[in-house]
Parts: structure tokens; C-alpha cells; sequence
């Protein structure tokens, strides 16, 4: 910490002193505030000039600028709702309470009482009648052209960030009104949302590598659960036939632009519906939430113009690869791994044929989808839990959303076989004890809820802060979460530069 920044606080501290010495507490318990900001602006805009309130108001907020010196001042105030100006006068406020006045900071909390006037500007403001110190700023705000720009420092001090910050503010506005506007959607449509367990006994329902931790009492390991799915169909055994859940899930992986170890996610099973429906379903979901936020369908992302209007294309992952020369059609497994080894798949001579093509279009063809494609049709090898496809062997009925080169949703038609079910996830519990900490585990509980029967159905689950990106135009996922993860500060800056670059080349 510099010396000048030092005195500036120690400064900051004395005023606080000063302003106990003289009976205002610089911390009270609340404020009545008949007021907004807006509100003010709103209600009082058509004063003329030299013309006041018949009325006092009160409102309270951040002071944001100051100005003015000698026996009046000016200062603008910021609260939820925007900002209002305020106007302090030595002969209105009175000699002790104005030498207060003056004393005020950048970034105090404060409330105000007086008559709403309009300033030979045209101004809104309120001429200050009453004033109390709410809360006393023992930092100096940043700078705004020269403050808070290092992009570090804002994800770590977000509280900073968003007072300095506008336009951070409006994306998490943003973010809050499309989680609302999903939970209405699917209530109007006669979901039911449900919550079921964050700590699991094992881990399932995605393909991911899990956070462990204990549980004390039990004398057991659990599980940061990787995904509700299997819960969720236990409902559906129940007799629920439509649920929904939003949550956080965890997942201990590498971070990227659009990777944070917790994140949040919707899940929503409906029974006697498969893909297609819940294609549909996610078409729907995503251009109701575009319409109600932005007004439009016609959107940008990372530099991409993309039209979210439907009917969004439907292609097959096997003729997705043909587009980019891949043809796997007619190739024996040989051919296939000849492919992949050809393109630089790493291990493409031991690992499974299913996860070769995953890989090969994981690399080749997800990256230069930008407009929204639903890729249906997925090697069964990877999908442990969707239902095979009724017409191609070795497939299951899955789709991928992808948007802007992201995955936004992935869905199936769910398995309802509990003898396939059981023999997949043999086959899984297999690859685990082999070391794929990702595979799914053999659930004896999850197999005895099938045997009494699951309807058909389809489920459905969509990255919310990926979605929020692409609504909001923002770069990286962190953008998008209030506190992104980040290393102690002692140990991150050589992880926190590499992460930056990372976002910075996509």
C-alpha cells in the first residue's frame, strides 16, 4: 500500500471521528426514504424553473461525485434505481451540520430530506433540508477513467466493480430476469420446480469429475453433486411428470472462458415426451428469454452476428463431421481410428470408438458451429443414459444445442430400461475401476427405482451462465458470475495471467 493511499485512509478515519464527536453516528441502524432516485427524476421532471415540491422527500444512496466548495455544494447520490443530484447550503443546512456536509466522501452512504427544485440546467435535484451520514467509505473509490479497469482485480472486488461499473450491473440485472422469466415459462407449461440433494453418496448423471468431501456424523465420503439427473428421474418413477431443477452443480475441472468449477444449471424431465419434443421445448425456452430481455432475436456475441430465430437447423453428428471432411460413414473401427490418429486424436489407437468421434467432433466441428444447431444422434458409447436410437445402431437419441462455437444444452431420450440400464452402467463401473474418474457409478438405489418403472420421457439440461453470456454479449463466464472462482492472492498471478490471456484469445 502507497504512503499517499495510506494517508488517505488514515484522512478517511479522522472524518469518522469527527462526525462521532459531533453526534452523528457514521454507522446508524436504517433510514426511512420516501424515494428513489428515479422515482425523483421521474415524478419531478416537469418543475419549471425557480419552482420547488410542495412536498419534502427523502432518499438515500452512494455519493458518486461531489462539487462545489465555500457556502453551497453540489453532489450527485447513486442508488438501486440510478442517480439524483443534491444541492447543500450553508444558511438552509446550518454552520455545524454543512461544516459535516462538506466533510462528506466519494463512496459515503447518505440519506437526505429537503424540496425537490430544478437547478438553471434543468436538473433534478434536491435542495437539502436534512441529512444523516449513513455509512462512512473508509476507501477512496477508483478513478473512473483511471480506476477499476484491471479485469482481475474487478472479478475479486465485484462490490467495487458494479459501483464504478454500469454496464456490470445491467448484465446481472439481465442474468436475474432470464432465470425469472425460465421458472415462468416452464410453471406456464406445468412444470413443477423441485430441489433434490447437492451432497451425493456417489456420483452420477454426467460424464465429470466430481469434488469429494466427508461427512463427519455419517462417518461417509460424499460427493459435490456433478448434475441432479438421476434424482430427477426418481421422480418421474414417483409419478411426477414434469419437474424442472436450478442449481448449482460442481464440477472439479480445468476453467476457461466458459468453465468455473460451480455453475449453475437446469434440469427438466417430462415424461411421455422424447428429443424431439425436448428439442422443441429448448428452442422455445431460449427465444422466449431472448424476446422478453432483449426485445429481439437478432443478436451479437464475440463478435458474431447470430439470428436466434426459429426453426433452428437439425443435423446429425456423423453428416456434422462430413461437412468438415470427416466421413466416418461405411468406416469399420479400424478406418475410424486410422481417421482420428490422421488428425492428431491422442490415443486414438487405445481409447473406444464412441469417444474417438466425440473427440473428432468435439475438435473439428463444435468450435465453427456459430448459428444455433441442435447435433442429434450421438455414439452410445458416450451416453450411458440416453435410450438407443429406434433406427440406428450404435447411436443413442441425444441432441447438443450449440450456439457461437459453445454447448448451451444437452438432452436425451431418457432410458427407461433398467436391464440396458444395468448393463451400461457395468460397463461404466468397468472404466472407473480402470481410472476414467469421469464414468458414471454403478447406483443400485437409481437401478431398483427404474425396475418399478419410469415412464418415457425426455430430459433436458442448459448451462444458465452460458445462456447469460450469449444474452448478454460477455466474453468470458466470468463475466456472468457475481464471484468467479479465483486463487488466494498470494498465489495467483501467474494462474490469473494465463486465465486472462485465455479469455482474452477467444
Amino acid at each position: 500500500m502507497s504512503e499517499e493511499l495510506s494517508d488517505l485512509l488514515k484522512i478517511r478515519r479522522e472524518k469518522m471521528a469527527e462526525f462521532r464527536a459531533a453526534g452523528m453516528e457514521p454507522y446508524p441502524y436504517a433510514y426511512s426514504k420516501t424515494h428513489s432516485a428515479a422515482q425523483i427524476t421521474s415524478k419531478y421532471s416537469g418543475l419549471m424553473e425557480h419552482e420547488e415540491s410542495p412536498e419534502d422527500v427523502s432518499v438515500a444512496g452512494r455519493i458518486v461525485l461531489k462539487r462545489g466548495h465555500g457556502k453551497a455544494a453540489f453532489a450527485t447520490i447513486q442508488d438501486e434505481s440510478g442517480r439524483v443530484q443534491i444541492y447543500g447550503k450553508l444558511d438552509i443546512i446550518g454552520e455545524q451540520k454543512y461544516a459535516l456536509y462538506q466533510k462528506l466522501d466519494m463512496g459515503d452512504f447518505v440519506g437526505v430530506k429537503g424540496k425537490v427544485f430544478k437547478t438553471k440546467t434543468g436538473e433534478t435535484t434536491v435542495r437539502v433540508h436534512e441529512f444523516q451520514l449513513l455509512s462512512k467509505s473508509l476507501h477512496p473509490l477508483p478513478e473512473k477513467w483511471h480506476g477499476l479497469q484491471d479485469k482481475e482485480i474487478r472479478y475479486r472486488e465485484r462490490y467495487v466493480d458494479l459501483i464504478v461499473n454500469p454496464e456490470v450491473k445491467d448484465v446481472f440485472v439481465k442474468r436475474s430476469k432470464i432465470v425469472s422469466l425460465i421458472r415462468k415459462f416452464l410453471e406456464a407449461k406445468g412444470f413443477l420446480e423441485v430441489e433434490t440433494p447437492i451432497l451425493h453418496v456417489m456420483q452420477g448423471g454426467a460424464a465429470a469429475t466430481p469434488f469429494e468431501t466427508f461427512h463427519d456424523a455419517l462417518g461417509m465420503p460424499l460427493f459435490m453433486r456433478i448434475a441432479p439427473e438421476l434424482y430427477l428421474k426418481r421422480l418421474l418413477v414417483g409419478g411426477f411428470e414434469k419437474v424442472f431443477e436450478m442449481g448449482r452443480v460442481f464440477r472439479n475441472e480445468g476453467m476457461s472462458y466458459k468453465h468455473n468449477p460451480e455453475y449453475t444449471m437446469i434440469e427438466i424431465y417430462q415424461a411421455y415426451a422424447d428429443y424431439n419434443d425436448i428439442m422443441q421445448l429448448t428452442e422455445d425456452l431460449v427465444v422466449a428469454a431472448a424476446k422478453e430481455v432483449l426485445g429481439t432475436l437478432e443478436i451479437e456475441f464475440r463478435g458474431d452476428k447470430i439470428s436466434l430465430a426459429p426453426p433452428w437447423r437439425r443435423i446429425t453428428l456423423t453428416d456434422a463431421l462430413k461437412e468438415v471432411g470427416i466421413d466416418i460413414t461405411g468406416k469399420d473401427e479400424k478406418g475410424i481410428r486410422m481417421e482420428a490418429k490422421a488428425r492428431g486424436v491422442e490415443g486414438a489407437e487405445e481409447i473406444g470408438i464412441g469417444k474417438i468421434i466425440n473427440v473428432l467432433y468435439d475438435k473439428f466441428v463444435e468450435p465453427t458451429l456459430r448459428q444455433p444447431t441442435f447435433i442429434i444422434d450421438h455414439p452410445l458409447e458416450t451416453s450411458p443414459l440416453a435410450k438407443k436410437h429406434r433406427s440406428k445402431a450404435g447411436e443413442v437419441e441425444r441432441f447438443e444445442l450449440i450456439i457461437a462455437g459453445m454447448e448451451l444444452a444437452n438432452a436425451f431420450s431418457e432410458l427407461n430400461d433398467p436391464v440396458d440400464q444395468r448393463e451400461r452402467l457395468k460397463k461404466q463401473a468397468e472404466l472407473k475401476a480402470a481410472g476414467d474418474l469421469e464414468a458414471e457409478s454403478m447406483d443400485e438405489d437409481f437401478l431398483r427405482a427404474l425396475e418399478y418403472g419410469m415412464p418415457p420421457a425426455g430430459g433436458l439440461g442448459i448451462g444458465i451462465d452460458r445462456l447469460v453470456m450469449i444474452l448478454t454479449n460477455q466474453a468470458s463466464i466470468r463475466d456472468v458470475l457475481f464471484f468467479p472462482h479465483m486463487k488466494p492472492i498470494a498465489a495467483a498471478k501467474p494462474k490469473e495471467e494465463e486465465m486472462r490471456a485465455l479469455d482474452e484469445s477467444h
